[in-house]
């Protein structure tokens, strides 16, 4: 019998209030690594009205001037309207930022210390972390996430290059997708919302996002009669923002990774450092689990790992491949012990992340991006190996979705 389902997905735009507070986030954590690779940074925002806090735990030899960073993330975010009453000169912002607790950083430095049991760096804190790819799309993630984040991207993209003069910085888009016998066969709905300037009419709204976003992202053989477009739901969308609704660091986790497909361990990206397993061995997961399905070791792979704080080994790594696994999923899991390096210092290496890149996985998705570390399928031939294939990868029996 035809297994038959409707799975959805959301994204944010750049302008939603806790996307200002993550970006916002990693603009502190990008300032703090072009001085000081070695900072240590756990940065959280809040922004409400005309107001942001800065709070958190930053140890950096850099010299910043936090309050320019802040207007400046405004500033190209596009809170920059006269009638804006978050605005990027005029908000208030308090910093409440402190050093790291002593305690943390010798868990984390690479240094003996009492009742520590290595000398080696470890984990930031215990937790655990998830990483997912599957062969859906050309970036190996589910299809309604991507196209969420497609959405986004266009709007934004009109907004910025000023297509249109209403459009405004605070958006989301949601799309459900009809899977049939596991696989996505068409758009049930789409789901866009965007903040707008007061004297625009909702239908002209509605007329011009079809065509020029959703028609412009959606493959039109996924499209039919039935489809149903929601356009600004409410009616009207002028008060958004911060102005509107509060925002928070690392509130959008399931934007941030899978769309709600893929699981997501208990800590959120934005404002960490890479010697916060929080962030650097989600990051690790995903590359694992991509290079995997891109070995054809698997159709679909999520990986989970878990950490002790201050201790460098991860306490358990578990690969499952739903099904999809071309060779025993204990042998995949002996080949990712044999082809990469969890600790977390050996993570910061292999993918390279004292680097300023923060501020571009913000929107739109942690996962995905081409341009990213840890979405490299470099480790391909060796996880083959591992596993004890030769020849060429074999072809996937399950369609990629293209757009």
């Amino acid at each position: 019998m035809a297994k038959s389902f409707v799975f959805s997905s959301e994204s944010v735009g750049e302008g939603h209030p806790d996307k200002v507070a993550d970006f916002i986030s990693d603009s502190v954590l990008d300032a703090c690594l072009a001085q000081d690779p070695a900072s240590r940074v756990a940065c959280e925002t809040l922004v409400k009205s005309n107001h942001v806090v800065l709070a958190g735990e930053i140890t950096t030899s850099a010299t910043l001037n936090y309050e320019s960073i802040v207007r400046e993330a405004i500033r190209e975010i596009g809170y920059t309207h006269a009638d804006d009453v978050f605005h990027a000169d005029t908000v208030f912002v308090t910093n409440l930022l402190t050093k790291q607790s002593a305690d943390i950083a010798q868990g984390v430095d690479a240094r003996a210390a009492l009742g520590k049991e290595t000398a080696e760096q470890g984990a930031g804190d215990q937790g655990l972390m998830f990483g997912y790819a599957c062969n859906e799309t050309p970036e190996m993630m589910p299809t309604a996430i991507m196209f969420a984040h497609r959405l986004g991207r266009e709007l934004t993209k009109l907004r910025k290059s000023r297509v249109v003069s209403w459009l405004r910085p605070d958006a989301k888009s949601q799309v459900s997708i009809r899977y049939e016998n596991d696989r996505p066969v068409k758009v049930e709905n789409v789901v866009i919302s965007t903040q707008h300037a007061a004297d625009v009419e909702h239908a002209a709204i509605r007329d011009f996002l079809i065509e020029n976003v959703i028609r412009k992202v959606i493959p039109a053989n996924l499209i039919d009669g039935q489809t149903k477009f929601l356009i600004n739901p409410t009616g009207r969308f002028v008060v958004g923002g911060p102005q509107g609704d509060s925002g928070l660091t690392g509130r959008k986790i399931i934007v941030d990774t899978y769309g709600g497909w893929g699981r997501h361990g208990g800590g959120a990206f934005s404002g960490k450092d890479p010697s916060k397993v929080d962030r650097s061995a989600a990051y690790m997961c995903r590359w694992v689990a991509k290079n995997i399905v891109a070995a054809g070791l698997a159709d679909i792979c999520e990986l989970q790992v878990a950490y002790a704080i201050g201790y460098p080994d991860p306490v358990s790594i578990w690969v499952d491949a739903m099904g999809t696994a071309r060779v025993s999923e204990e042998l995949i899991a002996k080949a990712v012990r044999q082809v990469f390096n969890f600790k977390p210092a050996a993570i910061v290496q292999q993918l390279d992340l004292l680097r300023p890149i923060y501020r571009g996985t913000t929107n739109y998705g942690h996962f995905g991006k081409a341009e990213l570390p840890w979405e490299q399928t470099n480790r391909v031939v060796e996880l083959r190996a591992a596993a004890g294939l030769t020849g060429s990868r074999p072809s996937s029996s399950r369609e990629t979705i293209n757009a």
